[in-house]
């Protein structure tokens, strides 16, 4: 599956799972822009590593997906957006009647909002270009709820709602769009917490993972960003022409339960 020519806009992608799948695209042949909130030297640097790594053109632009303007400006800024992965996301814990309405704005902004503004803005791209393809990274959270999470399970369903609205709005022409439903994905955030997750319960690794972490994940393994990137890669191949407004879980059989 090649994806030389194209290029792909990676929103939240200066690490985890973006900065996964931003790989997985580039080492397909994609041109690649990342992004991120930050506007640092090594913001750039990953870059010019990727583009180097996969002999690709790959570039750093700073936009923050909590404002509308800048998700637009960065499908601007990008000059053609073929590929757009609308995967930039927070997470916050509280029961509803303690969460902070600041919090709750913030995540609807940045998991939801984001994905309608960059939508909006790469669609007239894509129609101009004659081609191209909306991925939308959702959650397992997307399809089924977990209580205190209220704000990420409420944006995340609207994903896959967004998702469904847009594959119908174009679905006469070459542009299709899908989400991704990860469950739990080892990315250096998790794997960051897994020694607290020890102590707290006096566990070993292997089992605080599979009791305590991938309790709710029937294969108890976590899912990879390159096993998330490939899914992008495919839904982006011309193998994926007529699947559009669908969900596709990856997620070691969470919604099957």
């Amino acid at each position: 599956m090649t994806l030389r020519g194209k290029t792909a806009v990676i929103t939240g992608s200066n690490s985890g799972i973006g900065l996964g799948i931003a790989r997985e695209l580039a080492k397909a042949g994609a041109n690649v822009v990342l992004n991120s909130f930050t506007d640092h030297d090594e913001d750039h640097v990953l870059a010019e590593e990727i583009g180097k790594e996969f002999g690709v053109i790959a570039r750093y632009i700073k936009a923050d997906m909590s404002k509308g303007d800048e998700c637009r400006a960065l499908i601007e800024k990008s000059g053609s957006c073929d590929i757009l992965v609308n995967n930039a996301g927070i997470q916050h814990v509280a029961g509803i009647d303690e969460f902070p309405a600041a919090k709750w704005d913030a995540i609807i902004a940045i998991n939801l909002s984001s994905s309608f503004h960059t939508t909006a803005a790469a669609l007239p791209v894509m129609r101009k270009a004659g081609w191209g393809r909306v991925i939308n990274i959702a959650s397992a959270h997307g399809l089924t709820a977990s209580p205190y999470k209220s704000a990420y399970v409420a944006a995340k369903h609207g994903v896959v709602g967004l998702t469904k609205v847009t594959a119908l709005e174009t679905a006469e022409e070459p542009i299709t769009c899908n989400a991704i439903c990860p469950g739990y994905v080892l990315t250096p955030l998790v794997e960051a917490q897994i020694p607290d997750t020890m102590e707290k319960y006096g566990m070993d690794r292997d089992t605080v993972i599979r009791e305590v972490l991938l309790e709710r994940q029937p294969s108890k393994q976590f899912a990879t960003v390159e096993e998330l990137g490939g899914t992008c890669v495919f839904l982006a191949s011309s193998a994926a022409n007529q699947i559009t407004g669908t969900t596709i879980s990856v997620d070691g059989g969470w919604t099957a339960l």
